[in-house]
């Protein structure tokens, strides 16, 4: 049975594909409202509006269609309901569901939505699905930094040189590869010095880079300094920072020029 909204058009909306990713902001609404977002479009509900959103796998049966090709992904994976004055992500699937910064959610189990920004990632065998989750802030909430109109530019805008070396170091997420994870230092030198062969780069070198970039954005992003990652640490530290930059957008899939060839 095709899930259509019944509630006035002031209260529950459409999102098209248009409307195009909830970190770039939202528009005006009362604090408290859903915007909920897949690769095809998502909703908007009001908080009061007595209504709650389906996601998953089977694009008539569900508000919301994430991995509409992926049939790991259950037919409705989950739902995202107003429970005492908070919004709540339930799992009914049986693929777990990865939030920045929280332990996997398994099936079966539930979680409140914080009131800002929220990347989920539906983690099927060869793929993880991307649903974007953001809730209008009111006073006292809690912004998150997802909240404000734009990025803080001394924050998260990257130079010349550490665009390059993060656009090298994350090119596998920027390439949508399944499961990527970040290059090795050594690996990281290597195409430095064939993009920059008059330069003399290192492995040390591309890690010093970074780490200042790390210790640039710790204050608002968690998981990207040894001290907060418990050991071993392996590549989780550079993982969280990749992922951290490209959901700000100070990474982008156009960054994937910059290792088109020699520039120097």
């Amino acid at each position: 049975m095709t899930l259509t909204a019944q509630n006035p058009a002031s209260r529950v909306q459409i999102l098209p594909r248009e409307t195009g990713s909830l970190a770039a902001g939202i528009p005006p609404a009362q604090p408290g409202t859903l915007f909920v977002m897949g690769p095809e479009g998502g909703m908007r509900v009001a908080p009061d509006a007595g209504f709650e959103v389906v996601f998953g796998r089977c694009e008539p049966d569900v508000h919301v269609c994430v991995g509409g090709s992926d049939t790991h992904v259950s037919r409705r994976h989950g739902r995202i309901a107003r429970e005492h004055s908070r919004w709540v992500l339930y799992n009914s699937g049986r693929l777990a569901i990865r939030m920045s910064g929280a332990p996997l959610l398994l099936g079966g189990h539930r979680t409140e939505l914080p009131p800002s920004y929220t990347a989920l990632f539906i983690v099927a065998p060869r793929q993880e699905h991307l649903m974007e989750v953001r809730i209008a802030a009111g006073p006292g909430e809690g912004r998150g930094r997802y909240e404000d109109p734009t990025h803080d530019p001394d924050l998260f805008e990257l130079d010349e040189v550490e665009r390059l070396v993060l656009a090298c170091l994350g090119q596998r997420y920027l390439r949508q590869e399944p499961w990527p994870q970040p290059l090795t230092w050594e690996q990281a030198a290597d195409e430095l010095r064939r993009l920059r062969p008059r330069e003399r780069w290192s492995a040390k070198r591309a890690a010093r880079v970074v780490e200042k970039v790390r210790k640039q954005l710790s204050p608002a992003v968690d998981g990207i300094l040894e001290r907060d990652v418990p050991p071993p640490l392996g590549n989780t530290i550079n993982h969280n920072l990749i992922t951290a930059l490209l959901l700000g957008t100070a990474l982008t899939v156009d960054d994937l020029e910059l290792l088109d060839g020699p520039t120097r």
